[in-house]
């Protein structure tokens, strides 16, 4: 016996639940199983011209909204959602693998952090602001077209919808087909909440048909995508002949700099559990670990004991530390990449290719450490979003800034040092768009974005507000005085 599938065939447009225009349906895989555990219906670009209609349609009365009328929507939408916290944590365990423990006490309190931080930041925002004589106002972009990854599903959804909401745009989201069950009971919480008809909207699709369609339709006037690198360059020149606004969020290969005055035994474990944690599908993933050259060996002994420790299985398990990577495809790639490593003449210090010993089944993999990186290899090169973590020497601090930048990403750094003034030095000089010093944890009263081909824009908090938001200068508004 199979697991029970659910039927997701339906997209929410104008408030309602509605077929798609034409009928092509995709199977969600549990990827603990490879089993098949829910239908979707891919969306076309009809499907989507009809959600941004209804966006367009309701945009005029939404974003004439008041502040207090806003918050009251936001308060309704946090009281449902932590309502459906437990049903959230387990949707997301059944369609891409995140340890039950980690989506109760990571993936699903990320969204709630991100709607009770927008409602503060709302109270207390200024929309508008006197310079001189004339008023500058902040006004809501318009509709917007929102689309999503799988590896946080609720983090990432919410961390656009709430600020959308609060700015007084619409919307139409398009989230992953990887992992859309959690934004179809998303959009079950919308509703439930009262969200006005038309102001959310949720098509599902694959990036080339529903995603394009999105970014190159005339009426969506912003698009935040966060996705690979690759996908962001297909968005950018959709939305290009529109001249829409368009912020990424997009991959890392973030340096962890522990500096030779650090605690090497707490430095080394807390950035190996960092790098391994959602089986390394985070995109601010800590995977280059940067050590002093003659603290390697004793690095790489600490981290081999961190990945040999980390019990990998059934994601349902509260002893389950990793779950399964979230696709074949997702598998397949950090299996090339751990060959890749090998076959470059990295040192393997534990794990490897394969699926760990005693499993057969799922898209399970060894925690993996590699020592004697060069930064010029393709394991220190390449995103490869899997527990894989490379240990690469460094001679002194220039040189360890050299390697930490030597990326075509800038998404994340990190630094540990004894002296925090020495740390805070080293944050300066790293280019990266969040830079962690001594073990700090991520704050969704902060920002989110990266530098380079990480993106540009940001999310979280003020600044992912204000993404979301024109300025316009109405002049002549005080007159001068005669």
């Amino acid at each position: 016996m199979g697991e029970r599938m659910e039927e997701c065939r339906q997209f929410y447009i104008d408030g309602k639940w509605v077929n798609p225009t034409i009928a092509n349906d995709f199977n969600v895989i549990n990827p603990a199983t490879e089993e098949p555990v829910a239908t979707i219906s891919f969306g076309g670009a009809a499907d989507i011209d009809k959600a941004v209609t209804a966006a367009q349609r309701a945009f005029e009365a939404y974003s004439e909204t008041t502040i207090e009328s806003r918050l009251s929507l936001l308060r309704r939408i946090t009281e449902v959602y932590q309502s459906k916290a437990e049903q959230m944590a387990q949707t997301i365990t059944r369609e891409m693998g995140a340890p039950l423990s980690l989506a109760r006490e990571a993936q699903v309190p990320a969204g709630l952090a991100h709607l009770m931080e927008i409602a503060k930041v709302l109270e207390k925002f200024k929309f508008e602001e006197l310079r001189g004589s004339t008023l500058m106002r902040k006004e809501p972009v318009g509709v917007c077209g929102l689309i999503t990854p799988w590896n946080w599903p609720m983090n990432q959804i919410v961390c656009k919808v709430a600020p959308a909401l609060a700015a007084g745009c619409t919307m139409v989201l398009k989230p992953s087909e990887i992992s859309p069950l959690s934004a179809y009971l998303f959009a079950q919480i919308l509703h439930e909440a009262e969200v006005p008809p038309g102001v959310f909207n949720l098509v599902n699709g694959d990036g080339p048909t529903v995603g394009a369609a999105i970014s190159s339709h005339a009426d969506v006037a912003m698009v935040s995508f966060t996705g690979s690198a690759r996908a962001g360059v297909a968005v950018a020149a959709a939305a290009a002949p529109t001249v829409k606004r368009v912020t990424q969020e997009l991959g890392g290969k973030s340096a962890n700099i522990i500096l030779d005055d650090a605690d090497l035994q707490s430095a080394v474990k807390e950035g190996a559990q960092a790098c391994f944690r959602n089986t390394g599908q985070s995109c601010d993933a800590p995977t280059r670990m940067l050590v002093l050259g003659s603290k390697v060996a004793d690095a790489s002994a600490i981290a081999k004991r961190e990945a040999e420790a980390i019990k990998v299985g059934d994601p349902s398990s509260e002893a389950t530390g990793i779950g399964p990577l979230a696709s074949k495809t997702q598998f397949e790639k950090v299996q090339r990449l751990i060959n890749a490593g090998i076959e470059e003449g990295a040192k393997l210090i534990a794990g490897g290719a394969g699926r760990p010993e005693g499993i057969s089944k799922g898209y399970f993999v060894k925690p993996t450490v590699f020592a004697d990186v060069r930064n010029s290899m393709t394991i220190a090169r390449e995103e490869i979003f899997g527990p894989v973590l490379s240990i690469i020497p460094y001679e002194d601090e220039d040189d360890a800034l050299r390697i930490a930048n030597d990326t075509p990403y800038g998404l994340s750094g990190y630094v540990t040092s004894g002296d925090i003034e020495r740390a805070r030095w080293i944050a300066r000089k790293i280019r990266a768009g969040n830079v962690h010093i001594n073990g700090a944890r991520l704050d969704f009263a902060g920002c989110f974005g990266g530098y380079k081909q990480s993106g540009n824009g940001r999310e979280w908090g003020e600044a992912g507000l204000e993404e979301f938001l024109e300025l316009k200068a109405v002049l002549g508004y005080m007159p001068r005085a005669k």
